[in-house]
Formats: structure tokens, sequence, C-alpha cells
């Protein structure tokens, strides 16, 4: 059968004019979280009026942003000027929701806007102002991102550790989680069994941020912690399985071969390395989300991008692994997963 090719749409002015209104709906939201519009609705359908009573903001302000919400499909819109939650706005932008996307739009989503404002200069000169990839300047960036992107990482760590049969297992298993971050990729597999041992590596200045995160969903006793720079630190061996989720992207492929190489070693024979990453084709023609991360990692890391499976692939099989294959889950593209021999 013919391949199918994607069906691009035209790039016409008006299209155009609204692409230089793209950088509008993600401040919008955020500045939804920040005035507490999403919590302030979560009890019923309330007028701008009445919302700025509760939240203390401007009402005319709030209808204007609430329009805009509207038009977002994020509220809906009512008789007598009433806003009310939608589905998706009640499951992800309420603060008190376990799978809440609100600290990342309320917090670091402005953060990485006032980043990409230097775009220009930093795709003349090469490098931009700060790079996250660096422990001083990216131990406070991280701290305050990684438990705000859990909701992406937890659906797909926990559908590893079902693919994995971790419920089932009577033996030992002990994992290796690489740039632990929030620890919750580590977190998600230690849930699905008590004989589940974590071994979580990052900075220094990042291990409290893990620790204090893996208290909260009562797994902390099965953790243990090393610090240090990934490819510095002695990771100890006997593994079962080793995590990089959303890792190489910010390494840049010189490191994340290294890296591949030096996991492969602590791996027992049959081990598992899961590899998260926000994929593209070989063509680096798509998908957008990803191509947009990899201009995400020109603005924020040295040499950092994004890469296709079969770019992963080829450095993983250099690195002594095999079977690699990927494996369906939710997020932006599937985990990679490869055996060590």
């Amino acid at each position: 059968m013919p391949k199918k090719t994607r069906r691009k749409k035209q790039v016409t002015p008006e299209r155009l004019m609204q692409l230089s209104f793209a950088y509008a709906p993600p401040l919008v939201i955020s500045a939804g979280v920040s005035n507490k519009v999403f919590d302030s609705l979560e009890d019923g359908a309330k007028t701008a009026k009445q919302v700025a009573e509760e939240t203390g903001a401007s009402a005319r302000a709030l209808r204007i942003l609430m329009n805009a919400l509207v038009g977002l499909d994020l509220l809906k819109k009512h008789r007598q000027g009433k806003y009310s939650l939608t589905p998706e706005s009640a499951a992800f932008l309420l603060s008190n929701k376990p799978g809440t996307h609100a600290g990342f739009f309320g917090t670091i989503a402005p953060q990485l806007i006032l980043r990409w404002l230097r775009l220009s200069d930093i795709v003349r000169e090469g490098h931009p102002a700060v790079a996250v990839n660096q422990e001083t300047e990216g131990t406070e960036f991280f701290s305050q991102l990684v438990e705000n992107i859990i909701p992406m990482s937890y659906p797909p760590a926990q559908k590893l550790g079902d693919h994995l049969k971790l419920a089932r297992t009577r033996n030992e298993i002990r994992v290796l989680d690489l740039a632990a971050g929030s620890g919750i990729w580590g977190i998600a597999l230690a849930q699905k069994s008590p004989r589940v041992r974590v071994t979580a590596v990052d900075w220094a200045g990042m291990i409290p941020t893990t620790k204090r995160i893996t208290r909260n969903f009562g797994v902390a006793d099965r953790f243990q912690f090393i610090e240090g720079d990934l490819l510095e630190a002695n990771f100890g061996n006997g593994y079962d399985i080793a995590i990089l989720g959303h890792i190489l992207h910010s390494e840049g492929e010189e490191r994340s071969r290294e890296l591949l190489k030096k996991t492969f070693r602590p791996l027992k024979s049959g081990g598992t390395i899961a590899i998260a990453e926000w994929l593209v084709n070989d063509e680096r023609t798509e998908p957008l989300p990803s191509l947009m991360f990899a201009v995400q990692m020109l603005v924020n890391t040295d040499k950092g991008d994004t890469f296709s499976f079969n770019e992963i692939k080829s450095w993983l099989e250099d690195a002594g692994f095999r079977k690699v294959r990927k494996l369906k889950a939710p997020g932006p593209s599937p985990l990679i997963l490869a055996t060590r021999p």
C-alpha cells in the first residue's frame, strides 16, 4: 500500500496572523491559575464579578480573561454572564487535584516563555544565556519543575511497571533511576510491588526534593540515593531495570551515548533499560511538539536536542544492548526499551 502523507495546513496571511498569537494560550491559562479562576469555579458557576469578589482580581480583567478561556474550551459560558469549568479544566487545572497541571502553568510556563524571548539572540550566538543542564543553574530550575511535570511521567511509568509484570514478581527487583528528579519513575515501579528497591541518582541539590516526594508517596523506605553528575557518579551494580525518564534531550548526543554505555555495565544480564523521550521522525519534520521541544532545548541547554527512535536505537546497540523496541504508553512518544544480553 502507498505510504500516506500528512496533509499540511496551507500557510495563508490569515494563518500567519493566527500563529502570531500562539504565545497567548499558555499565558492566558497561567493568568487564570495564578488568579484562582479555576479554583473559584470548583463549587459552581459564577459571574466575573463574583469571581472578582472571591479572588480580589479586577472584574473587567477577569471578564476578558474568562472569555478567552471559553475560546480555549477551558471554561463554559452560560446565560446571565456566568462561567463554569469544563471537564478538562476540572481534571487538570484545579490546584487540589492529584494530576493537576496548575503548578506548571502558574509557575513554570511564564519562566520558560521569558527564556524564549531571547530566541533570536540564541540562534545568532549559538548558546543560551543560562544552561539548565549545568548543576548550579539546573538545580534551582529543576527543583521547581520536577514536581509540576509528575502528571506527564506518572502514567507512562505505571504502564512500564505493568509491562514488566512487577506486581507478579517473587524476587527482589533493583531499579536504577537516573537523573531521578521527582523520583516518579522509580516511585511508580515501587508502588507495583514491595519487592522493588530503587536507587535514585541526581545532583546533590536535587536529592532533598526527591526524598520529600518519595515520602509523600509512601515509598521512601525502599529508596536509596546517590549524589553526583551522571557521568561521574558510581552507580554500583546488579540492577534489573534502568530508567532514563526524559533525560537524553538535555544531555545532547555525546553525553547521551556515554551515559548509555555507562548504564549498560551495572545492569544484570537480561536487564531492561527504559527511555522516555520526545521522539522526532528520521527526517526531523514531525511531530510538531517534538520539533518545538528541540527549540526548547536550544533555549535552555548547550547541546540538547530531540532525537529519533532510530538514532537512539543505534546508540543503544553501540553500547551493547539488544532487542531495542517501542512500548506504547501515555505521553508525547512511546517508551524505548532494550535488553542487556
